[in-house]
């Protein structure tokens, strides 16, 4: 009888990293394809791409390059943000999680002891320290572990799954600060030591033969979502961080916490948890247009 809620950010701002604005719509519309009520999906980011003068399609970002003559798939369209612009913030982010809602200002976890939730996280990072928007405050390690310890107190979850998208992204769950027995599964884009990567960057971001310029996406968002869109309903969370974990080449996808439950389906977590076992995938593409984070603003000028 669990619930499935979901919470999203990206934590970037300006055109030049669209990928991670594009990332975190691309994760909403997975959740609410597969069944996640959109009052249970909490998403924040800085809202600042689609309207940018820079975009040559107003009102629209993508994640995925298409050829010339194929319009490729909007992920903003319904991409409905609770927090936008400067409510952005690493407090807002930690209340959001905790359920506090007086902190918050809107809509914050309102899950319970035998509920499946989901946190996707996609900017910039650093050694124990994932960024905010406009310079803000970052999230810590220590503060990240905080909130996962009053969620446990607070019996706000039943089966948490994290996965973050960060330079340095292992720094922020290094060492002790999950237990074995938290019921917490979380993957890193990378190691504590290394950069993250875009994709389909330079002359790759191309939608219907037009330049965006930006990359549209990270090479380990991009990874995981693009194997979720296949609906690969039988597949484990212990699988799909297996194979995210071979097409992110570029840097190392670390694994952390509780894999007591590594065995259960991806779609308890990213949906619904309907059993459709028994879907046929066709194999990922391959990703391109590979630049390291830490350069993807210089790619970008």
């Amino acid at each position: 009888n669990e619930s499935h809620w979901a919470v999203i950010v990206a934590g970037s701002n300006s055109f030049a990293n669209y990928r991670h604005q594009s990332d975190a719509c691309h994760a909403y519309q997975i959740m609410k394809r597969n069944g996640v009520p959109e009052s249970q999906i909490i998403l924040m980011m800085y809202d600042d791409i689609a309207h940018n003068t820079m975009n040559p399609f107003p009102g629209k970002i993508f994640n995925k390059p298409t050829a010339a003559g194929v319009a490729g798939e909007d992920v903003y369209a319904g991409c409905e943000a609770e927090y936008t612009g400067k409510r952005v913030t690493a407090e807002t982010f930690l209340a959001v999680l905790t359920g506090d809602a007086a902190t918050a200002g809107g809509r914050v976890l309102g899950s319970g002891p035998e509920d499946h939730v989901f946190v996707y996280y996609a900017d910039h990072g650093a050694k124990g320290l994932v960024a905010m928007p406009a310079n803000g405050k970052p999230v810590t390690a220590k503060a990240l572990s905080g909130a996962l310890e009053t969620m446990a107190a607070k019996r706000l979850y039943g089966k948490l799954v994290v996965y973050v998208e960060a330079c340095e992204s292992g720094s922020m769950f290094a060492g002790d600060l999950l237990a074995n027995d938290t019921k917490v599964f979380a993957t890193t884009a990378a190691s504590g030591k290394e950069s993250s990567w875009g994709c389909y960057c330079g002359t790759e971001a191309r939608v219907d033969g037009k330049a965006i310029s930006a990359c549209l996406g990270d090479l380990y968002s991009v990874s995981w979502m693009e194997d979720s869109d296949l609906e690969r309903s039988a597949e484990t969370l212990e699988r799909q961080y297996k194979g995210v974990k071979r097409e992110t080449n570029k840097s190392h996808v670390q694994l952390f916490g509780d894999q007591s439950f590594a065995r259960d389906y991806v779609v308890a977590f990213q949906g619904d948890g309907d059993d459709k076992r028994g879907v046929a995938a066709p194999a990922a593409p391959a990703r391109t247009g590979l630049v390291s984070s830490r350069d993807a603003t210089l790619s970008f000028l």
